[in-house]
């Protein structure tokens, strides 16, 4: 009988998320927030690489000084959950290469903690399917099992009910993060001190991914959280400004914040934006991209 060769490393690419549509429906006595969103990977990604260790010490690094590398890291959560769970007796070396902006709305974290569970999986032949990895996602964050998924998906819940949607009609990204920090829990707090007078239309924008019209999906797209996190920080609002002068379809705030991102059907006014924004001096990470997982003109391609 053929033995295979035990596999020493693995390298993946955590996808970065934005949100096509995010409300919230009310807040839950244990403090959750429920909530109706359609989620979307892109490409703009980390590189992951995790690599065998004999001894059994999980050792993380990266390309930011400024990031925990120890357990307050959410990658490291990911490797100790799966070795302590399979009672795994080597370590692992986790190399994090980090160009999805941090503190963004982009899940980089949750994208991270997700190919750490997909990773040490195949590295260490544990057997779990993907709703299994989900499964143990959540319990690392709400944005996880997501991340593990990937694509276009509806998330209800608290986030962690998830419906795969019609994939996402072929377009250019432009994201743009503006030099400052928001607090999701701050953010959250000002939303319930407030009456959410309009509701993002979550309905209109599955109508679209349905019927493959871009035009109705940047319609329909809206974020609840702009009413609280664009007072906070206006310079939110001065890119959204920009992105649609230079030819965007929409663009608007992913998650809390700050990140801003623009739909576009021409890659070159993508790029002219690209360059307005970095000269304006409104954010230093801009980014074009693409979606990811695009619907193709033949049914099941």
């Amino acid at each position: 009988m053929k033995q295979t060769k035990r596999r020493e490393s693995i390298e993946l690419k955590a996808l970065a998320k934005i949100n096509l549509g995010l409300d919230v429906l009310g807040k839950r006595e244990n403090g959750y927030h429920d909530v109706r969103m359609v989620m979307q990977s892109i490409y703009l990604y980390d590189d992951v690489k995790i690599e065998r260790k004999q001894d059994p010490e999980i050792v993380v690094k990266t390309n930011l000084y400024f990031l925990p590398t120890d357990e307050n890291n959410i990658a490291f959560k990911a490797a100790k959950m799966l070795i302590n769970e399979f009672h795994i007796h080597e370590g692992v070396h986790i190399f994090l290469n980090k160009h999805i902006p941090v503190s963004a709305g982009m899940a980089g974290g949750s994208s991270n903690a997700a190919a750490v569970l997909y990773g040490m999986n195949i590295l260490f032949d544990l057997g779990l399917s993907k709703e299994e990895l989900m499964e143990r996602g959540v319990k690392l964050g709400a944005d996880v099992p997501y991340c593990i998924m990937r694509g276009t998906v509806l998330a209800e819940g608290i986030g962690e009910e998830l419906t795969d949607l019609p994939a996402m009609p072929k377009c250019t990204v432009l994201i743009a993060k503006p030099p400052v920090s928001v607090s999701t829990k701050a953010v959250y707090e000002a939303l319930d001190s407030k009456e959410i007078v309009e509701h993002p239309d979550i309905d209109g924008l599955i109508e679209g991914l349905k019927n493959a019209d871009l035009h109705k999906i940047a319609k329909s797209m809206g974020n609840v959280l702009e009413d609280v996190t664009i007072p906070m920080h206006p310079v939110i609002e001065k890119i959204k400004d920009v992105i649609k002068k230079e030819g965007a379809l929409n663009a608007m705030m992913s998650g809390s914040g700050p990140t801003v991102f623009g739909l576009f059907e021409s890659r070159a006014h993508a790029k002219a934006a690209q360059e307005k924004i970095k000269k304006s001096g409104l954010a230093k990470q801009v980014y074009v991209t693409s979606i990811h997982g695009v619907r193709r003109e033949k049914h099941g391609a």
